[in-house]
């Protein structure tokens, strides 16, 4: 019996020094469907990744302007509204860290940052329309505000990041 006891024990021992010796596994982030987690997997550039974050982004744009316009589904409104809002701001924020990853790195992202750059005064510019019109977005102002902050710190990101890059190489004519 002991000497059971004790096997077990060092094969759980043995389980855990194992578990973390294996490296851990991306995880799936929980505001991305399985297909746009697995789209995100199958990129191969950091430029093309943060321009499907943004596109991400730009759908839960498109999806909260629908619940605020058509009101009529109460059922579990706030909390697919909210969902929504942070599932906006947590693909704004993996796109500004990828940014600010590429620079540090100095990869070609410059058109990923062309990207946030158009795209983000437009998300913030309807975020702070939601938040001025009143009436229900009131309800989600913490997480409206968050978005909001989030994009604004998105886009001087990408500014900064503009600015930060090395211009791409000249290419010249050997003549």
């Amino acid at each position: 019996m002991r000497s059971r006891n004790l096997a077990l024990a060092c094969s759980a021992l043995l389980f855990g020094f194992v578990s973390l010796a294996l490296p851990a596994r991306a995880q799936k982030k929980d505001y991305l469907s399985d297909t746009e987690a697995e789209q995100i997997r199958d990129t191969d550039t950091p430029s093309q990744r943060i321009k499907l974050f943004i596109s991400f982004a730009s759908d839960r744009i498109k999806k909260l302007q629908y619940e605020f316009d058509h009101p009529g589904d109460t059922l579990h409104r706030a909390d697919r509204l909210d969902a929504m809002i942070n599932a906006y701001t947590g693909c704004i924020d993996d796109a500004a860290d990828l940014i600010d990853e590429g620079t540090d790195k100095q990869q070609n992202i410059r058109d990923a940052i062309k990207d946030m750059q158009s795209h983000g005064p437009d998300f913030l510019a309807f975020l702070k329309g939601l938040e001025a019109k009143g009436g229900e977005a009131n309800d989600h102002k913490d997480n409206l505000d968050d978005a909001i902050d989030s994009t604004t710190d998105a886009i001087r990101t990408a500014d900064d990041a503009a600015k930060e890059l090395a211009p791409p190489p000249v290419r010249r004519n050997p003549q």
